[in-house]
C-alpha cells in the first residue's frame, strides 16, 4: 500500500516526464533520446539556436506533434498513443503563450477569452464571463476588455494571451518565445508578470527563448537544446 501511495505522490508532482523520446517533424528526426522531467511549480528555460528543435519539443508536449517513440506524460496524460478526442482535455491542463499572440482579430479581448472557454467545455455564460474578467484582472488589463487586438500595443496583446493561457487554471504553461516580438522594457514587464502569475496560480512554466539577457535576469532551470539533445546547464 505504501508503495502505491508513493507512486501516486510522485505522479502528482511531475508535470512533464519524457524518457528515451524521439521527436520528429514529418520524417526528420529533430531530437533524439530525450529525457526530461519538470516538477510542478518549477520555472525552466528551453534555450538553443533558432531551428534547434525548441518549438518541436513544445508542440510534442501539447500534442500538436505525436510522440511515436519513447514514453512521455504531460499533466497526467500519456503522450504515446494519445487519442485525438483526449487532446482537448490535455490542453485544458496546459496554457500556451505564443510569440505572435494568436488573438482572434474579429472580436474584442473579452470575447477572445470567452471563445476559448466555450471551446474547452464551459457552458454557463455567467461563469464564462466571470472567469474571463478574472484572468484579465490577473494580468492587469481588465480596462481593455472591450478593445480589439489591433487597438492594443504588443505588450498589451501579450498580456491578453497570458490571460488566455490562465483560463482553465493550468498545471503547466508552455511559452514559445513570449517576448520575441517585444522591446526590452516590455519584455522585462511580461516576464515579471508571467512569473508572478505562475507563482500565484501554482503553475509550472517551460519557456523557450533565445534571449540570454532574460535568462540571466530571471533565474530558473536552464535546458539547452543542442545537436539533437536536451542538456541541463548547471
Amino acid at each position: 500500500l505504501n508503495e502505491h501511495i508513493c507512486l501516486k505522490l510522485s505522479l502528482v508532482s511531475t508535470v512533464i516526464s519524457l524518457k528515451n523520446a524521439k521527436i520528429y517533424q514529418q520524417d526528420k528526426l529533430i531530437l533524439d533520446n530525450l529525457d526530461l522531467e519538470l516538477e510542478e511549480k518549477t520555472f525552466a528555460y528551453l534555450i538553443g539556436k533558432t531551428g534547434s528543435g525548441k518549438s518541436s519539443l513544445l508542440k510534442t508536449l501539447y500534442a500538436e506533434l505525436p510522440l511515436t517513440e519513447g514514453t512521455g506524460s504531460v499533466c497526467g496524460f500519456e503522450l504515446q498513443g494519445l487519442k485525438r478526442k483526449q487532446i482537448p482535455f490535455l490542453r485544458r491542463k496546459i496554457g500556451i503563450v505564443f510569440q505572435d499572440f494568436q488573438l482572434l482579430t474579429d472580436r474584442n479581448v473579452l470575447d477572445n477569452l470567452k471563445f476559448v472557454l466555450g471551446a474547452t467545455g464551459w457552458s454557463d455564460k455567467k461563469l464564462i464571463e466571470q472567469r474571463a474578467l478574472n484572468c484579465l484582472q490577473l494580468v492587469g488589463i481588465e480596462k481593455k476588455a472591450k478593445d480589439y487586438p489591433h487597438q492594443l500595443s504588443g505588450g498589451e496583446q501579450q498580456r491578453v494571451s497570458i490571460a488566455r493561457a490562465l483560463l482553465n487554471k493550468p498545471t503547466l504553461i508552455l511559452a514559445d518565445e513570449p517576448t520575441g516580438n517585444l522591446d526590452p522594457a516590455t519584455s522585462k514587464e511580461i516576464m515579471e508578470l508571467l512569473l508572478a502569475v505562475a507563482k500565484e496560480e501554482n503553475t509550472a512554466i517551460l519557456m523557450a527563448t533565445h534571449d540570454m539577457q532574460m535568462v540571466s535576469h530571471f533565474p530558473g532551470r536552464i535546458l539547452e537544446v543542442t545537436d539533437g539533445k536536451v542538456l541541463e546547464q548547471n
